[in-house]
């Protein structure tokens, strides 16, 4: 089994924090990911981390903050597909922190 690199020695981040290699990526690196920015990941963390990385293998991107919101609304329903819920779970900047954590490239529209 392979074993995840730690962030601190082998696992390559961009300036933001974004992995440089979706393939790094694992649940391990997500809580490495998460610890950096303070969060403890809950089970409906991982709820939207699943969905986004479901979103970017269907279309090659991530989403940004209405997309995703409209996804997520469409996948899991408008109680827990709303900017308010994903707003206090990725500290007000969903697209760009859910991606991060889920390992994917930085939303193009995000600063």
């Amino acid at each position: 089994m392979k074993q995840s690199p730690s962030l601190s020695t082998e696992l390559a981040l961009d300036k933001d924090g974004f992995l440089l290699h979706l393939e790094d990526w694992s649940p391990a690196v997500a809580e490495q990911l998460a610890h950096r920015e303070d969060i403890a990941l809950s089970p409906e963390h991982w709820e939207i981390l699943q969905l986004l990385r479901e979103f970017y293998r269907e279309f090659q991107l991530s989403p940004a903050t209405r997309p995703l919101i409209k996804y997520a609304a469409l996948k899991l329903g408008s109680e827990k597909g709303n900017s308010l819920q994903l707003n206090r779970l990725f500290k007000g900047t969903p697209a760009k922190l859910a991606a991060k954590l889920a390992g994917l490239p930085k939303p193009t529209n995000c600063l």
